[in-house]
């Protein structure tokens, strides 16, 4: 069970600093006025784009499987 648990997390984090990563990208872009070439909304405030809230997910779903690792 705890290789299950360690895997999970090596997903999550890689997908947490994935997500936050394109969020990021989005946001300097934004800031910058540029387009964005990633697939993002064009124009819209990144902290209203489904990248942004993806990335919270993965965080908080990474630091869930970081306390259940903890706790066994």
């Amino acid at each position: 069970m705890s290789k299950l648990i360690i895997w999970e997390m090596v997903v999550l984090g890689a997908g947490t600093v994935f997500a936050w990563s394109n969020f990021i990208y989005e946001l300097v872009n934004w800031l910058n006025k540029k387009a964005c070439t990633t697939g993002c909304f064009v124009g819209t405030n990144p902290f209203l784009t489904p990248c942004f809230y993806g990335a919270i997910t993965f965080a908080v779903a990474f630091i869930l499987s970081v306390l259940i690792f903890k706790a066994k």
